[in-house]
């Protein structure tokens, strides 16, 4: 298993990227004609019962996940949509776009002349450089708000912890009073968690969580609330999740 991704990816390294595309995007034909690519959708669905055992996995475990599965997971997971393939192949044809390989033995120069990448082969320089690699995993220390950080460090948390309802734990003066939907933050035991259909259920889970806590709060102060008073106001998905008892009385 170990030398899966070496062997999953074999075939495209050695082939020429553009002439890969065109064959990969070939099979994407098959979507209108609603057949699916077996291979394609095994990885697909086997990604999702294995982002649970992540957090389960000791430190020698998650090494080899992240140096064997996971690329092949991402890639599959996160590909290019065929419409953009298309644009690329497009503009690859009418010779406006080529492919450098740079290695991973580089490094990245900017001024206000452009950006310059140092590479083993030499520099490359670009008036106007886009950095589309994706979000990475942040730590406590990388969060913007210093007294909240200061906590977290003080605490000794690294990579931050929250509950099912992404309340943060573990910072002594903010324990379960912040909700923390920043997806970089919650990568290191969720590694799929990307996209907009991740952010979606993260803040459905999250505006649930918040009306909950906003409805108990005023059962305590005013002893009595009509749910009808606030249901109305909800998207249907968060009046599902906020959704307690039709009306609460104060004990």
């Amino acid at each position: 298993m170990d030398d899966f991704a070496a062997r999953y990816f074999r075939a495209r390294k050695q082939s020429e990227p553009f002439d890969w595309a065109r064959r990969n995007l070939a099979e994407e034909a098959t979507h209108d004609a609603r057949r699916t690519v077996p291979w394609r959708y095994a990885i697909l669905r086997m990604h999702e019962p294995v982002e649970g055992l992540v957090e389960q996995m000791s430190d020698a475990d998650r090494a080899r996940f992240e140096a064997s599965l996971k690329p092949v997971f991402v890639d599959n997971y996160a590909a290019v949509p065929p419409e953009s393939i298309r644009r690329l192949l497009a503009l690859h044809d009418a010779g406006l776009l080529s492919i450098r390989a740079i290695g991973s033995d580089w490094t990245m120069q900017q001024s206000d002349e452009g950006t310059t990448l140092d590479t083993a082969a030499g520099p490359l320089t670009f008036e106007v450089f886009v950095d589309a690699r994706g979000q990475k995993p942040l730590e406590a220390d990388d969060l913007p708000f210093p007294t909240l950080r200061a906590s977290l460090l003080t605490a000794g948390v690294d990579v931050l912890d929250v509950d099912e309802d992404y309340r943060l734990l573990g910072a002594p003066a903010y324990d379960a009073r912040v909700y923390m939907g920043a997806i970089p933050y919650l990568m290191h035991d969720r590694p799929f968690v990307q996209g907009i259909t991740a952010a979606c259920d993260i803040g459905t889970r999250i505006g649930g969580a918040v009306l909950r806590e906003a409805l108990e709060t005023s059962r305590r102060r005013r002893g009595r609330v009509r749910w009808e008073d606030f249901r109305p106001r909800l998207p249907r998905s968060l009046a599902r999740l906020a959704d307690p008892v039709p009306d609460v009385a104060a004990g």
